[in-house]
């Protein structure tokens, strides 16, 4: 089959589980959130809890535990720099690849290996090895190495050494602690150390593939969130996009890793973020975390409050919405396709046929009679068939909020010589701070950006975007998103971009054999080898395609996803059907 002719106006690039932690204020940030600085590697931390009775020491620990106003220190002594162990515990170089296995590519020959956990992150190394633990089990080595299933799933680790979990050992417990590794020669004299990298025994024990984000009732709103290395979870209820207290702060329950709760239908409408409690390996702390919910499908102007909308809603609904699909222009055959690029701001930004209002925006598509669009009718009149937008979700980088952008005079501009450098100062001056960015820096897949809407706030980013997509099929032109499935703008437990490493700290991200994110996307890769990874980014395909009835998607780096994913995508997306889904799968062009 020919390829597509592809066009461009654009250049491209971008439980059952005891609690862990005793209940606490119901406190959420207001306005904002905290902003921490990355801790150092000689950070100093302190406890913040009294352990918890069901942890026991095994015989090498201490049979008695309580509560410690001790800092923990990463140990720099002279003994511990000549080991090189001061800072192990900074890096992940083993892995938990099921209940049974931890792989590690170290060798014990004559000594012994340990599994320890702290649930108040109190692990240190000292001389004598690991300190600071709850519980310590020891681990066996298999000699018979890795078994196949785990080789599969993890090839890069093929050749680490295998090493048993002892049965009993509660691992769905342990896995909400700080964690590390030890071994130890024949004198007990700790040899090597680290932490863990989780993906796999989460994949194993944690799989799901229920219900997520939010959902609508006749008289409820119901709200689920996948974290099962969370020690709590709360969800701060707001009235307002910005500013002001909580309407109520309530904590949500968990099971087997899944923390939902029950709410009124009065919830509808408002604003929420998730409090989660939970170890973050980058921080080396238990840290409170305020994100955004992962399957978030509305946001607030500043990015920072999850909009419960419903997208069935009739409200949210352009007049003819559910019966787009039979208006669709008809494509016989994927190789009849004709691609135009463009980005949703620079279509109309200086078309002064738009009125100011929707100018760079979604409504900007929907003017019949403008010269941008009139350009599109005739493009689609010579054979055009589809229409390719730089990324639409949210993304960082440009403010949603336009009355905080700042821009230069153009007719300042246009008296300087030709030759002048000033014209560049004032344009770097400003552009971190303008309307301007091709948006490859995702923040939350799922939502539609918000800049590109004539309030940012509520529901109207979903009501233009659909209004977008409509009036684009209604001239004979189907719409192609480009979705950057391949990284994401935020990683760790203090950054405003951040969400999904703050919900699952060292799961959603590809991490190197040290523990450290990759980068090779240009920043904080996805990990769609992990079950969750994957199931995320097709669930957000089929939002687009369902909800939004977008006809194709760009993929931004492919190779950077992984081939079973990509094949599960098109599977899922060519499923859908207009009897079921009001979309007709077999036409989404990938």
């Amino acid at each position: 089959m020919s390829s597509p002719l592809f066009l461009s106006s654009a250049f491209s690039t971008a439980n059952g589980h005891l609690p862990l932690l005793s209940p606490r204020p119901a406190t959420c940030p207001s306005p904002g959130f905290a902003s921490k600085p990355t801790l150092a590697p000689t950070a100093t931390f302190f406890y913040r809890e009294s352990v918890h009775p069901r942890f026991r020491c095994c015989c090498c620990c201490s049979s008695s535990s309580s509560s410690s106003s001790m800092p923990l220190e990463l140990s720099t002594s002279a003994s511990d720099q000549d080991d090189d162990l001061g800072d192990s515990l900074l890096y992940s170089r083993a892995y938990w690849v099921s209940e049974s296995i931890i792989a590690w590519n170290v060798d014990v020959p004559d000594g012994s290996c340990y599994l320890y956990a702290s649930r108040t992150a109190a692990l240190s190394i000292s001389y004598g090895g690991i300190q600071g633990a709850d519980v310590e089990i020891e681990l066996q080595e298999d000699k018979g190495g890795l078994p196949a299933n785990v080789i599969e799933k993890f090839p890069h680790i093929r050749d680490y050494k295998a090493f048993k979990v002892p049965a009993g050992s509660d691992a769905k417990l342990l896995l909400k602690c700080q964690l590390a590794v030890g071994t130890y020669n024949s004198d007990r004299k700790c040899s090597d150390a680290t932490g863990l990298q989780l993906p796999g025994i989460l994949d194993e024990l944690f799989s799901y593939d229920g219900p997520l984000g939010a959902l609508y009732a006749e008289e409820t709103v119901s709200l689920y969130l996948w974290a099962p290395t969370a020690q709590s979870v709360s969800a701060c209820i707001y009235r307002d996009p910005l500013g002001g207290n909580p309407l109520e702060v309530v904590q949500l329950k968990e099971n087997d890793g899944v923390w939902s709760i029950k709410g009124p239908k009065s919830w509808e409408g408002c604003y929420y973020v998730y409090e989660v409690s939970v170890y973050h390996p980058s921080a080396l702390q238990i840290e409170k975390c305020y994100a955004n919910d992962p399957y978030a499908r509305g946001l607030s102007s500043d990015g920072r409050r999850t909009l419960l909308v419903n997208l069935d809603s009739d409200t949210l609904k352009p007049e003819g919405w559910d019966k787009l699909v039979y208006e669709k222009p008809d494509i016989l055959s994927f190789s009849d396709i004709s691609i135009y690029e463009l980005h949703v701001r620079d279509f109309s930004v200086s078309d002064h046929t738009v009125h100011p209002d929707f100018r760079g925006g979604y409504l900007a598509f929907t003017l019949q009679n403008s010269a941008g669009v009139s350009h599109l009718k005739k493009l689609s009149n010579a054979g055009l068939t589809h229409v390719h937008l730089l990324p639409t979700f949210q993304f960082a980088g440009v403010d949603d909020r336009k009355e905080n952008w700042k821009s230069v005079d153009a007719e300042v501009l246009e008296k300087l010589p030709p030759d002048s450098t000033e014209q560049q100062a004032q344009i770097t001056a400003i552009q971190n701070d303008d309307g301007y960015n091709w948006g490859y820096n995702p923040v939350l897949w799922g939502v539609p950006k918000g800049s590109y809407a004539s309030n940012p706030n509520g529901s109207c980013r979903t009501i233009e975007f659909r209004r977008m997509v409509q009036a684009l099929n209604h001239i004979g032109l189907h719409v192609v998103l480009d979705v950057v499935y391949n990284h994401l703008q935020g990683s760790g437990p203090f950054d405003d971009n951040s969400v999904l490493d703050k919900v699952v700290p060292g799961y959603y991200l590809r991490r190197n054999s040290d523990g450290f994110i990759e980068h090779s996307t240009c920043m904080n890769n996805t990990a769609s080898e992990h079950y969750m990874v994957e199931r995320l980014i097709i669930d957000d395909l089929l939002c687009w395609a369902v909800n939004y009835k977008v006809d194709g998607f760009r993929f931004d780096l492919m190779g950077h996803i992984m081939k079973s994913t990509m094949m599960k995508a098109k599977h899922a997306l060519h499923s859908l059907t207009k009897e079921i889904h009001g979309v007709d799968g077999s036409s989404i062009y990938m």
